[in-house]
This record gives C-alpha cells, structure tokens and sequence, in this order.
C-alpha cells in the first residue's frame, strides 16, 4: 500500500501545517502496512509518530521542516542523558513499534535553532551581535556568555533543570518550556528499525536517540548540526541490541556516534545492555568525538566493532568516559582501521573522571558506596589505525584504587603522529605493538 500525504490534503508550501495530513496517512498505513509518500515541497508540520508497519518516505526534493508551539509538543517524562528527564515531546518518535523505517533522499529539519542555546566563545564577534539582535537574553557561564533563544528558555536555565522526581514538576516546568528542548528522533522499545538516505539536520537536542531497540540499521544517512549545536550529537544508540551504522556521514556540535546504556545505580536496575553494535564506512567531521562510549554506561556495553572509518576535525577521535558511581562493564570493543586527521585533543582516550556540566543530575548520595558504582573498560582490541595531526596520542586515566578500572587493551599496527606523549595512570596490561 502506498499513500501520498496529498491525499490527506498536505501542502508543500513550507507555511501550511501538516500535522494532520501525516497522522491520518500513517494510522492509514498502519492498518495493513504500507509507505507514506512524502512529495517534492516543503512540508511544514507538528510531531509525527511513526507506527507499526509504516515506511515514511522522503522523494529526493521534499523538506519535512518542524514547527515549534507548546500546543504540538507537550512536555512529557522521558529518558534522556541515562535518566528519566522532562523534555518535550520529538519531532519524530515511535514507542514499542516494529517494523517502522525512514527512508529515501529528501531532508528533515528540526528546526534547533530556535531551541537551542548558544555560547558565545564559539561564535565571532559579529555573529553574537546578530544573535543578540534575535534575544538579548544571555546567561553568564564559567565559559563566558551562553545566548538563550527565548525569555522561557532563559528564566529556565536560570531556575535549574526540574526533575519528574519534584513534586508537580511537569506543572512547574511549563512557564520554562523552551529550556527543554528535545531530542529529534526519538525510538523506544523499538525493533526492526531501518533509516535509509535521508539528511537529518538542525536538531534541537541529539539528532538520533535509539532506546532499547532491537534489529537496527541506519544505513546512508547524512546528519548535520552546526559546530556550536549545544548537545548536537548525531546519534546515540542507548540500551540496543542489534544495530548496524553504515556508510554515513555526521558533521554536530557534540558527539558523532555514541554508545549509552543508562547512568548510576537507578539504571543498573534495569537489565538491557548496548550490546551486537557494528559500526562501518562511516565519516565524521566537526564534532566532539568521533566515536564515543559513555559516559552513561551503567548497563554495560560490548561485543561493538568500529571499523573503516574516517574521522577529521573532531576534538577527541575515539573516546571512552565514565565516572565513579556509574558502574557497569565496556568490554570486548573491537577499533580497526580507523583514519584520523587534525584531532585537537586525544586520538584515543579512556577516562573515568567525567564530570558533566549543570545539566548533570548525579550527586554523591546516589553512590552505593560499594563495588557496582566502579565502572570498568577492558578487552579493547586496535588495530590498523592511523592519526595524524592529533595534539596527544593515547590517554588513558583509571580510578585510583586496589584494582585497575581500566584494563587489557591492545593497539597493534597504528600510526600516530601527536604533539605530546602518550600519557597512563591506575591502568594495567596496556599493549602498543
């Protein structure tokens, strides 16, 4: 079955809201399963819920571009950085579906920038007075001025995140609502999943959020944030067994392809590790890291092969973090033939000092003061990798205590070309062949 969102009276002019057209042709095709055709144009519109057995395809000229109003995107609990967290509802999002795909070559836009914040020492001098001209609202940071979009975002930021823990807190967040921004697509407990060709760009939070799914591929498609795109990641697969990343292309303001499963001890009651994850003949440009497990990794994470790939312009090329009270394993992570180029920071780094930034919800009562809050990373095997450019090597830096955290880790046949030394502490069985 095949349905064309003309049918239900869409209209490509990029002014005309859509919501309605797209739920009415997706529950339609859902009946027996089918492919909602989305036509050359832009298509202005609300949320979209992708349902059981519906393939939302993109012709190769048509735009999904997101509206933003608080009437479309309620604030709901969701999960989000490990925990549960208050967050508008995503543009794109499908709960317990099966069999749901994204396909073809046209271009869905978030419309991020009209959610996100800003810090001032990414932009120059005459695109912050043109962000001013936007919102005189800026908050002052230990990292300078950070620009908000709106007063709501701005008066949010400086009450403090509300968590759904707070009594009435999704009451008390309303007068806030555009500090909680959203991630873009939003997949949970979702299996056969396919995302084929499209672009995705300009998300207001992490473009692509997998959540316990199972049997995932996404496969030639292109995400693009800007380089100041605050918590801009491409994609993060969290709590997954079962997914394929391949022959894509990521240029964010955060982390390119990352790997969460949860954060501290609340997630460790929750059994679902990221786990059967093969990441192949990808680029990442500007980013963070070009490819990151953690911090949030308190369900574990293994059996994940990263091979062929390129990244360049990252600020760390592969990178490993958690921090003490997360807990959990990575373990059995294979890296092969990787090309870096012009990494700012490290081309490979271990770490179990990560401290987020205001945004972070750990506290040190939350430790449970016993041996599962000690995360730990071993049997790492690299190899055929080459990194030029990089301002260091390897770090790696374990918890001090009676037992390495960080452990059993191979480099074999990798060339890298760095400023500064490698550098190693409360490690062991560290190999370079």
């Amino acid at each position: 079955m095949e349905i064309n969102i003309l049918e239900y009276g869409a209209v490509g002019d990029g002014v005309t809201s859509n919501t309605k057209a797209f739920r009415n042709a997706i529950t339609e095709a859902s009946k027996e399963g089918g492919r909602v055709i989305v036509p050359d144009g832009i298509f202005l519109t609300g949320p979209i819920e992708l349902l059981s057995n519906v393939e939302l395809h993109l012709s190769d000229n048509a735009v999904i571009l997101f509206d933003k109003s608080i009437e479309e995107y309620p604030l709901i609990v969701t999960d989000y950085e490990g925990i549960e967290r208050i967050r508008a509802l995503s543009p794109i999002y499908a709960n317990n579906a099966s069999n749901i795909s994204i396909t073809g070559k046209g271009t869905i836009d978030g419309s991020g920038h009209l959610w996100r914040p800003v810090k001032q020492f990414k932009m120059t001098e005459r695109q912050w007075k043109k962000l001013l001209e936007k919102s005189p609202c800026v908050v002052e940071s230990n990292e300078g001025g950070v620009w908000m979009p709106t007063e709501s975002a701005y008066e949010g930021r400086i009450q403090g995140e509300l968590y759904p823990e707070d009594e009435d807190a999704l009451l008390r967040a309303a007068p806030y609502y555009d500090f909680y921004r959203p991630v873009m697509v939003s997949l949970k407990y979702c299996s056969k999943v396919r995302i084929d060709g499209v672009r995705i760009q300009n998300s207001p939070a992490w473009a692509i959020h997998l959540y316990f799914c199972e049997d995932v591929l996404v496969n030639n498609v292109m995400v693009e944030n800007p380089y100041h795109a605050q918590n801009g990641d491409g994609i993060d697969i969290e709590s997954c067994n079962g997914v394929e990343v391949a022959y894509c292309k990521f240029h964010v303001g955060d982390d390119g392809i990352c790997i969460k499963s949860g954060k501290n001890a609340k997630a460790r009651k929750i059994p679902g590790k990221s786990q059967n994850i093969h990441v192949h003949h990808c680029f990442v440009g500007q980013s963070h890291g070009g490819f990151v497990i953690g911090s949030e990794m308190s369900r574990s994470v293994s059996d994940v092969v990263v091979e062929d790939c390129t990244f360049i312009d990252a600020d760390v090329g592969v990178r490993f973090k958690s921090a003490l009270g997360r807990g959990g394993v990575v373990e059995n992570i294979t890296i092969r033939r990787i090309n870096m180029a012009n990494i700012r920071e490290e081309a490979f780094v271990f770490t179990m000092d990560y401290v987020h930034n205001i945004m972070d919800y750990v506290v040190e009562d939350e430790l449970c003061g016993d041996k599962s809050d000690i995360p730990y990373f071993r049997d790492i095997h690299i190899s055929d990798c080459v990194c030029v450019n990089a301002e260091r090597g390897i770090r790696v830096k374990g918890i001090e205590g009676d037992e390495p955290t960080i452990s059993d880790i191979t480099f074999e046949n990798c060339k890298i070309v760095a400023e500064k030394p490698d550098e190693m502490m409360h490690c062991e069985n560290i190999i370079i062949r």
